[in-house]
C-alpha cells in the first residue's frame, strides 16, 4: 500500500500570540495576496445594484462642498478672505470622506464577512483592512474631480501637491486603526453600528474640514487637545498641498501623527487580542 508523505515545510502551525502586544506583521505579508481580492470584492459589492455606481464617490464631496458653501460660505470668519471657500470644504471634503466611509465599511466588515469567517482561517485583520484600500480607489477619482474643480476656480496646483501623499498615509493609519477597533467591537456589540455614524459626525466638526484652524483662536491646553486628532492634521496638510494657504507647523503635524500613531497600535492590538473569539460570536 502507497503512502502519502507531506513536506513539513507545507505545514503551517497556527498558534495563540505568544506575546501581549503581537500586530503579526509576517502573517499579514503573507496574506497580501488575500488583501487584494478582498479589496476588489469590496469594490464590486459597494457599487453592485446601484443607479450611478461608482459616480457616487464623486458626488459625495461635491454635495459636500456645495452644501457647506450655502450655509457657511458667508462667514468670513471661518476662512481667510483671500481663499475660495468653495475649494477649502471641497479639498477637506475630498480626504475627510475617504476616512468616514473607510471607518464606516471597516467597522461592519467582520459581521459582513461572518460566513467566511466560520469555515476558515485567515488573518481577520485583512478582512478589516480591505475597505480601507478599497477606498483609496474612491478618494483618486475623486481627487481628480477636485483638480478639475480647481481649475475652474483658476486655480492649479503646485509642488506642494506632493506633500499630500505623508498625509495621505497618516489618514490610512488612522482610519486602520480606528476601524480594527470599532470592527471588533461591533463582533460582541452589534450597535456599534449605531454609534459609528454620531461618533464620525462629531469628528467631521473637530477636523476643520469646512473651516481653517485659524478661525478657532485656541489656545494651550486646548490647541494642543486639538492637533492630537489625526484628522485634524490630515485635513489641514492635504489641504495646504493643494491650495497653498495656512498651513500646520512642523510641531502640530507631529502632535497628529503621534495621534494616529497610537489609534493605529491600540486598535490592532485590541483587534488581535479579540480575534480568536470571532469565530465563536460573529
Amino acid at each position: 500500500m502507497a503512502v502519502a508523505y507531506r513536506d513539513s515545510s507545507d505545514i503551517h502551525v497556527i498558534r495563540p500570540a505568544a506575546h501581549w502586544v503581537d500586530l503579526g506583521a509576517g502573517e499579514l505579508w503573507r496574506g497580501r495576496e488575500l488583501l487584494y481580492f478582498l479589496t476588489v470584492r469590496d469594490l464590486k459589492v459597494r457599487y453592485k445594484q446601484t443607479f450611478l455606481g461608482i459616480v457616487w464617490a464623486v458626488l459625495q464631496p461635491v454635495m459636500y462642498m456645495i452644501v457647506f458653501t450655502l450655509f457657511f460660505g458667508r462667514l468670513v470668519g471661518l476662512y481667510s478672505p483671500s481663499q475660495k471657500y468653495a475649494l477649502l470644504t471641497l479639498t477637506g471634503s475630498v480626504i475627510w470622506l475617504f476616512f468616514a466611509n473607510s471607518v464606516t465599511l471597516s467597522s461592519s466588515s467582520l459581521v459582513g464577512s461572518s460566513n467566511l469567517i466560520t469555515k476558515v482561517y485567515f488573518p481577520r485583520l485583512l478582512s478589516a483592512s480591505s475597505p480601507v484600500f478599497a477606498g483609496l480607489v474612491d478618494l483618486a477619482l475623486s481627487s481628480g474631480v477636485m483638480l478639475v474643480i480647481m481649475a475652474g476656480y483658476d486655480t492649479f496646483p503646485t509642488w506642494r501637491m506632493v506633500v499630500a501623499v505623508p498625509f495621505l498615509l497618516l489618514a490610512i493609519g488612522a482610519a486602520l486603526g480606528v476601524g480594527a477597533w470599532l470592527a471588533a467591537l461591533n463582533v460582541k456589540y452589534r450597535d456599534v453600528r449605531f454609534a459609528v455614524p454620531f461618533l464620525l459626525q462629531l469628528w467631521l466638526f473637530a477636523s476643520s474640514v469646512f473651516y481653517t484652524f485659524a478661525a478657532l483662536h485656541l489656545h494651550n491646553p486646548w490647541r494642543t487637545v486639538y492637533w492630537l486628532n489625526p484628522m485634524a492634521a490630515v485635513v489641514e496638510g492635504w489641504r495646504w498641498a493643494w491650495l497653498g494657504g495656512p498651513h500646520p507647523t512642523y510641531a502640530e503635524v507631529g502632535l497628529g501623527t503621534l495621534g494616529g500613531a497610537v489609534a493605529l497600535v491600540a486598535g490592532i492590538v485590541y483587534f488581535r487580542r479579540k480575534e480568536r473569539e470571532f469565530a465563536d460570536i460573529v
